[in-house]
């Protein structure tokens, strides 16, 4: 969430940012609702001063045995004036804040302005010293090779779900196993992270706290009797693990580690490419979430990106970083990584993991605080996540990329640890 005082002080800084991310909240609409609230609370106020005080007064009248039926009346329309404006400040409230909480997150300063995906700016490109984007070979793409090796289902997915819902079979599902294992602790030993399992069910206060709530409702798959949210994604239940809570400075920086399924619903997504892995609702993906103080926080992005560099460097996928424009960050983001890995079937690269930082905007609204040594008081911490990463198109680079002309797939050194196989045949 924005910071009120930010939007008074300099509006015009806001509007700018909220357009440079192709949003239509308005500034000036939340300015007088906000002026509106304030000129009503200090009438309130002043009315309640005026009525303590005249209780005072009714008090000594009282006790010097004088009549006090005429301030009485006074006070009882006074009282009544209260509620009344009482009433009319909830609703104002109400506005206010609902106006506040559709207002984006404004880009960092840093990040390029554009207006879409087609704007975004490439900051580097790796792969293995071996590797040529050319193939001396027609490559199967994933479902081809899912099917012929007998290790994805994407059919009976679609007959026990919907489209959208894949099933690992045999060594696919070992595969998979292996790379979310694989990661948690390429994580855990080499970067420094606590591993959290979450639950995949969350309150709306969750879903709130880390801004899915109430922009992206229709993404999200509800459960109305129970009053609980599928995770989209680890960010959400990890983040919020210190939702309303003040840490110490000593404790930060936090640094978190979960897998968690992932559920989205996509609403208004259809169109887009939908065959196999390239859009599905239910995936695996192994998140990374950071809790720092404000000034460490574009040091951690760097850092938090470099982690999950490191896991496709491991894997020997190659891979390019995006620095995303104003108009493809998400709602929450103030600055955002995506990073791509190569489908030689596709032809094209394809986002495995976003690396955001949030600054202040979730944990404002999740209420988030550290407190410095010397302080009086508590600040807002700064957070944010990146994928290390999504399994779903990172299995569609690892199939594809170390596919052989026989159609066999060699498992990643760095996994055949955890699969027990090296060859999927």
């Amino acid at each position: 969430m924005i910071d009120i005082k930010l939007i008074r002080e300099n509006p015009e800084l806001v509007k700018q940012g909220i357009a440079n991310k192709n949003d239509k909240s308005s500034v000036d609409d939340i300015l007088a609702v906000d002026l509106e609230r304030r000129e009503k609370l200090q009438l309130v106020e002043d009315l309640k001063s005026k009525r303590n005080n005249a209780s005072q007064e009714i008090g000594k009248l009282k006790k010097a045995g004088e009549n006090t039926d005429a301030i009485m009346a006074e006070m009882k329309e006074v009282s009544d004036e209260i509620k009344r404006l009482d009433d009319e400040l909830k609703e104002i409230e109400e506005k206010f804040k609902s106006l506040l909480e559709w207002v984006p997150n404004l880009p960092h300063s840093s990040t390029p302005i554009g207006k879409s995906a087609d704007d975004n700016v490439e900051a580097r490109k790796w792969a293995p010293d071996d590797f040529s984007f050319e193939n001396d070979f027609k490559p199967l793409d994933h479902i081809e090779l899912g099917k012929k090796l007998g290790i994805l289902d994407f059919e009976r997915g679609a007959k026990i779900s919907g489209s959208g819902f894949p099933v690992y079979v045999g060594k696919g599902a070992t595969l998979e196993r292996a790379l979310i294992s694989f990661m948690l602790d390429y994580h855990i030993e080499h970067h420094g992270y606590k591993e959290i399992f979450p639950p995949f069910l969350v309150n709306p206060d969750s879903m709130y706290g880390t801004g899915q709530l109430p922009k992206m409702q229709e993404d999200m798959y509800y459960m109305e009797r129970d009053e609980m949210y599928l995770v989209p994604t680890a960010e959400v239940p990890v983040t919020n693990l210190h939702r309303n809570e003040i840490l110490s400075e000593d404790q930060l920086p936090i640094n978190y580690v979960a897998y968690s399924a992932c559920f989205r619903r996509e609403a208004g997504s259809y169109g887009k490419e939908s065959k196999g892995f390239l859009r599905v609702h239910q995936f695996n993906k192994v998140e990374m979430v950071k809790i720092v103080k404000p000034e460490t926080s574009y040091d951690e992005l760097e850092k938090i990106t470099n982690d999950a560099e490191d896991i496709l460097k491991e894997l020997k996928i190659p891979y390019r970083i995006l620095m995303l424009c104003s108009g493809d960050l998400s709602f929450a983001a103030a600055k955002c990584y995506d990073i791509e890995t190569w489908s030689p079937a596709e032809n094209k690269w394809l986002e495995a993991s976003s690396c955001s930082n949030f600054e202040d905007f979730q944990a404002r609204r999740a209420n988030i605080k550290f407190k410095r040594k010397d302080a009086k008081k508590p600040e807002i911490a700064h957070t944010l996540n990146g994928s290390g990463l999504a399994t779903s198109r990172l299995m569609v680079s690892i199939l594809e990329n170390y596919q052989t002309p026989e159609g066999k797939i060699i498992v990643p050194k760095v996994l055949q640890k955890y699969t027990g196989f090296a060859i999927i045949e």
